[in-house]
């Protein structure tokens, strides 16, 4: 399983949340340079439609390749009172032909987009990943080089961390406690909720980067 929370941030306030975030991981910041695939199964794969994604990792010397599968999310009363999703993932590391083989399988591509920015990892109560990144597209089919940048204005800030069935609410309230401390710069919501971007932003990225003079907090 995997707690998860997504919002949107403009790219002028970026500096200030690099800034925010470096001071609470007091760790270096890691380079993401992700192409992405989205695959849907044919109809030869079963009644009911699944959809998987493959990730190729770019940022690293020999780019690596995982299989990525997203579940329902967990449902009742508890889970619509708080405002992380957990929900069931499947992740598998695979080889450079794993294109192919789904694609033998059957299914088909649906789109796919390439993701660069960087990511910062947190130990808070939960291993947790915070991710921002750029979406770009492909004119042609797997061009990650010439890829065409989509939100040139905005970018996506996701927060994820694993989670078990007898320890997603411990991770649950740490993923909601980093939430609190980027509340200044960007609401955080479940994924396909639209929380928009907080309009007092600029104050408080200004607020940020003069406090830490432009350094490391």
């Amino acid at each position: 399983m995997e707690c998860v929370v997504q919002g949107i941030i403009e790219t002028q306030h970026v500096e200030a949340l690099e800034t925010l975030l470096q001071g609470l991981c007091g760790a270096p910041k890691e380079r993401v340079r992700v192409h992405e695939l989205c695959l849907k199964s044919g109809p030869n794969l079963g009644v009911v439609p699944s959809e998987v994604r493959l990730l190729c990792d770019l940022a690293l010397p020999t780019p690596t390749w995982t299989v990525r599968h997203v579940g329902g999310a967990v449902r009742g009363a508890a889970a619509e009172q708080i405002c992380v999703q957990v929900r069931q993932v499947t992740e598998s590391k695979a080889s450079n032909n794993v294109l192919r083989f789904f694609y033998a399988l059957g299914y088909k591509l649906d789109h796919e987009l390439l993701k660069v920015g960087f990511a910062f990892r947190l130990q808070r109560g939960a291993q947790i990943t915070v991710t921002v990144t750029s979406a770009y597209k492909m004119p042609k089919l797997h061009s990650t080089d010439e890829a065409v940048l989509i939100t040139p204005s905005i970018q996506l800030v996701e927060i994820t961390a694993p989670a078990a069935a007898d320890n997603y609410n411990e991770v649950v309230s740490a993923v909601t406690s980093l939430c609190e401390h980027l509340a200044p710069l960007l609401h955080l919501s479940k994924p396909g909720v639209s929380t928009g971007i907080v309009p007092t932003a600029a104050a408080a990225a200004a607020s940020l980067m003069l406090n830490s003079g432009g350094k490391t907090l």
